[in-house]
């Protein structure tokens, strides 16, 4: 735990997500992706077709498509989005979503603001992960942000068929050992299906989102108090 490790850092993220120009390109590479999936086409070839006109890596791809909804999904979405969480509530953490996430944020490495305002990153599980030095703090930040809003109750999923996923479990409950709210923490083999059909879902996942009863930003509020002027790919900025 002694090694400092970024989380989604990859060595061609400076050239490729950094620089102004560049930027710009993904910007525009993002509204016309926006106005193909409005057009009814499907993401997979609407993205491939941006992607090879724009001469995009497949890093830059992938952050086009995790960033650009079309309109109806952003609107349902923000239709269900809990801004200020009641106190006394029950949330459902969507827990590698969240805590990998915050990782990245600490470490610095590429963010993204997609088009309905939430955070996602370019890290990828792949079905491996593992503890890290920024672990700790991301999982501290959102015991704070939770007392903040005084809510009775967290619920962490996560992923057990993910390495670790135990000892990231162990980890959380140790960390909120004293929170001033109960923690609980489910290993279990369904965590999308399962947040699917709840309310106070703390993610980004867009699937999650989209089928789930209520969501929270809480991982834009968390990194905005903590981690000043990050900068993010920021495709709310794209004229809709």
């Amino acid at each position: 735990m002694s090694q400092i490790v970024k989380r989604g850092y990859m060595a061609n993220d400076e050239k490729e997500f950094s620089n102004i120009v560049v930027i710009e390109k993904l910007y525009k590479a993002g509204q016309d992706l926006y106005y193909l999936l409005n057009s009814g086409y499907s993401i997979k070839s609407a993205s491939v077709f941006v992607g090879n006109h724009y001469l995009l890596s497949e890093r830059q791809r992938l952050a086009i498509i995790r960033s650009i909804s079309t309109e109806k999904c952003i609107l349902e979405r923000k239709s269900k989005e809990i801004k200020e969480i009641i106190e006394g509530s029950t949330v459902n953490i969507d827990g590698f979503n969240t805590i990998i996430t915050l990782e990245v944020a600490l470490s610095n490495s590429t963010l993204l603001r997609g088009m309905d305002g939430t955070i996602r990153d370019l890290a990828g599980l792949r079905g491996s992960y593992r503890l890290i030095d920024k672990t700790n703090i991301a999982i501290k930040l959102i015991g704070e942000a939770l007392e903040k809003s005084k809510v009775e109750k967290a619920v962490f999923y996560l992923d057990a068929p993910i390495s670790n996923s135990g000892n990231l479990k162990t980890r959380i409950l140790e960390i909120l050992n004293e929170a001033n709210f109960k923690v609980e923490v489910e290993n279990i083999n369904n965590v999308d299906s399962t947040l699917e059909k709840l309310d106070y879902v703390i993610t980004s996942d867009a699937i999650i989102m989209n089928r789930c009863k209520s969501w929270i930003n809480l991982n834009d509020k968390i990194i905005e108090s903590n981690i000043y002027e990050y900068p993010y790919i920021d495709f709310t900025k794209i004229v809709k």
